[in-house]
């Protein structure tokens, strides 16, 4: 075991490949046998990480969460920045820039709405939460719209680590919550086609969301969703801390 235990520390990220591996390979048999596909297997994984990176938090008092426990800093590495942008682009690259072109309208009127659409619905929580100031509001409202945005949104404009993550956590559930339903509505909304998904990518702009519930419903929908999710953050990266957060200034 001593032996072991040396090899999966000087192989961190390896080990964290396999641990990752093997969390997805579960979570698909249990969607498939337990719940019939109609819960995606990424968003059971995606459930089951958050639960292990609160309990590794948890016994050891650290801060990121399982990859405080020796035995799996590799998954810090793993989930790091460089990862989730290269699967992202990498996932991009699978489009077709003819039909990319032919939805570029549709697409940007998706993207303007979406963004507006979530951050009204954030700044919504935020007050029925108790918020009053400018800054916790808009960051909140940022976090609605993707996880990614609203600490961007929170550390531009001097929003208090309390907000910030509350702003990360109501993008979490706002991921999970497109992950399961993407599939369970597919049929009914359309969604069918490379501009559907586009303009479904657009609206949702959670990348990691539309990915895993496009890929639910049809792998070949996944590139397209993802291009417009991507944009989706670029651009309330660009929004939410400059024209949004001027806006709320004037009211609050």
């Amino acid at each position: 075991m001593t032996i072991a235990h040396e090899i999966i520390e000087k192989n961190g990220l390896i080990f964290a490949f396999l641990v990752i591996g093997l969390i997805v390979l579960v979570a698909e048999i249990i969607s498939r046998k337990i719940f019939h596909s109609r819960i995606p297997g990424s968003a059971i994984a995606i459930l089951t990480g958050l639960i292990l990176g609160y309990m590794g938090g948890f016994l050891t008092g650290g801060e990121k969460g399982l990859a405080d426990i020796t035995l799996f800093k590799g998954i810090g590495f793993f989930g790091g920045a460089m990862f989730r942008d290269f699967t992202i682009v990498a996932t991009a690259m699978g489009a077709s820039f003819y039909l990319i072109k032919r939805s570029g309208v549709l697409g940007l009127v998706s993207l303007l709405a979406g963004i507006v659409l979530f951050f009204f619905i954030g700044v919504l929580i935020a007050l029925a939460w108790g918020f009053r100031d400018a800054a916790s509001i808009c960051t909140i409202g940022a976090g609605a719209c993707s996880y990614i945005v609203g600490p961007v949104t929170g550390a531009a404009i001097g929003a208090s680590s309390e907000v910030i993550a509350l702003s990360i956590g109501t993008g979490l559930v706002k991921t999970i919550a497109v992950t399961i339903f993407t599939p369970i509505a597919a049929k009914k909304i359309g969604l069918n086609g490379p501009e559907a998904a586009m303009a479904y990518g657009g609206l949702m702009g959670t990348s990691s969301g539309v990915a895993a519930g496009l890929a639910a419903t049809d792998p070949k929908l996944v590139p397209y969703g993802a291009v417009t999710a991507t944009f989706y953050t670029g651009l309330g990266c660009l929004l939410c801390p400059s024209a949004f957060y001027i806006l709320l200034s004037l009211f609050f």
